[in-house]
């Protein structure tokens, strides 16, 4: 019966949940069912769901409140999957009448038999009842690149964070379904490696730090042109780490580290390893290393108990560092972490003062690194076509897809997923704009 089924699928929140929803679509696939971009025509919508931070649960209910007026068309069953129903099940399932059958984050292999269910006797809570699907995904990334989820879960237990408890234990998996996984996703520019934190990779499974063995493993791919890292844990970073990005010329000289914070008061109570004078440290051994590295960052404003002064500080540290990449988050004030119960919480006026703030210098450092290239040639890899515009659009080595700058260029043609070599005549403080040699305005 469901053979016959339209399914549509929404994701919301990470890449990391981007897998996760790619895996629920092999699922669908590998069982015969038809797979439709538009919502409007599906039989059964997937709302792949965060809930990572109150916005984004606020978010995926809202989401899945609008999905259900579908229900006029073609609509029969809305499924809740995700991160939301891992952890909020009990007082979701009462509440959210509207969901016809929910799953957890690794309840993929349980789709089919808890809608099969729901057909039968109404509504269904599969949460926790099947097993992580790891066999295969549809790409819902451009064709040229893809994320690849390295691990699940975290050790870590940040003070303001849900994810152990949403993820659960940190768990790597193995570096040959890894690496059959990537030789299944067909000719890749470029492959992105995630997970919550991809610089303990390998700890649990193999008794030791496993990512440069790992990089080894899939940079000798031939259908890998190159990776990169997100999401690399400062404390963890070391010298063989280092020496692999510096020597593998198919890794992208970029890294994100998610530092948070600049001030060693601040870093303790959200439960950081490290300070500010050892990541201050490491940026500068990372540049020594690796002439050119792009280094991404991001960090929280307004935790609980931020002065001023520390605030303040922070930015100091901004201007210091010169990151190439930063984002800012106001703090969310998160139940069941113990952030939560923290005295001093800071009111939302003056978090969101405090990350404007911060924007606006990190805004002063980024134009003047983007300016430094104009009148140069870089190397930009092309995603596509701005159609509203009349030109075409790519990244630089020093951008991720979706968090990161643009370079908007102009060329005779262009082929997405192909490097070309863009002379750069403009700037700002986000993207760089040029043209190609064999341009003719």
């Amino acid at each position: 019966m469901l053979e016959n089924k339209k399914f549509g699928m929404i994701s919301l929140g990470c890449d990391k949940n981007r897998v996760d929803a790619e895996r629920l679509l092999d699922v669908i696939r590998s069982r015969g069912g038809e797979i439709t971009d538009d919502i409007s025509e599906a039989d059964i919508l997937i709302v792949n769901t965060c809930a990572f931070l109150e916005e984004s649960r606020k978010e995926a209910i809202e989401t899945v409140l609008e999905c259900d007026a579908y229900r006029s068309g073609n609509l029969e069953k809305l499924v809740v999957s995700g991160c939301l129903p891992e952890k909020y099940i009990g007082e979701l399932f009462p509440s959210l009448t509207e969901g016809d059958v929910f799953l957890g984050c690794n309840d993929a292999e349980e789709l089919f038999s808890a809608l099969e269910r729901s057909y039968r006797e109404g509504r269904v809570n599969g949460v926790g009842q099947g097993c992580e699907h790891t066999q295969g995904r549809v790409l819902t990334t451009p064709a040229h690149y893809a994320y690849l989820k390295i691990a699940d879960g975290c050790n870590n237990f940040c003070t303001y964070c849900l994810i152990p408890k949403i993820r659960g234990k940190y768990r790597s998996y193995p570096i040959e379904e890894l690496v059959k996984e990537a030789e299944s996703l067909g000719d890749l520019s470029e492959l992105i490696l995630v997970a919550q934190d991809v610089t303990r990779y390998g700890i649990d499974l193999y008794g030791e730090k496993s990512l440069v063995k790992l990089i080894r493993a899939l940079t000798s791919l031939e259908n890998i042109g190159c990776v990169r890292l997100l999401y690399c844990y400062p404390d963890v970073i070391d010298d063989a780490l280092i020496a692999e990005m510096r020597d593998n010329p198919k890794v992208v000289k970029y890294i994100d580290i998610p530092l948070q914070h600049s001030e060693d008061r601040v870093l303790k109570l959200m439960n950081r390893k490290g300070t500010r004078a050892e990541y201050l440290a490491l940026i500068a051994k990372l540049r020594e290393n690796i002439p050119g590295i792009a280094i991404r960052s991001t960090f929280i404003a307004g935790f609980p108990t931020e002065t001023e002064e520390e605030s303040e500080a922070l930015a100091d540290f901004l201007r210091e560092a010169k990151l190439t990449n930063c984002g800012f988050f106001a703090y969310s004030r998160e139940p069941d972490t113990p952030a939560y119960k923290l005295k001093g919480q800071i009111t939302e006026a003056v978090k969101k003062r405090r990350v404007g703030r911060l924007y606006g210098v990190q805004e002063k450092i980024s134009a003047e690194f983007l300016a430094g290239f104009v009148g140069k040639n870089i190397e930009v890899l092309c995603d596509g076509i701005d159609y509203e515009n009349g030109r075409f659009e790519g990244r630089a080595y020093f951008s991720a897809p979706e968090i990161d700058g643009k370079v908007y260029f102009n060329a005779a043609n262009a082929c997405q997923g192909e490097r070309y070599t863009v002379r750069v005549t403009r700037s700002d403080s986000y993207d760089l704009y040029g043209e190609t040699e064999d341009y003719q305005a």
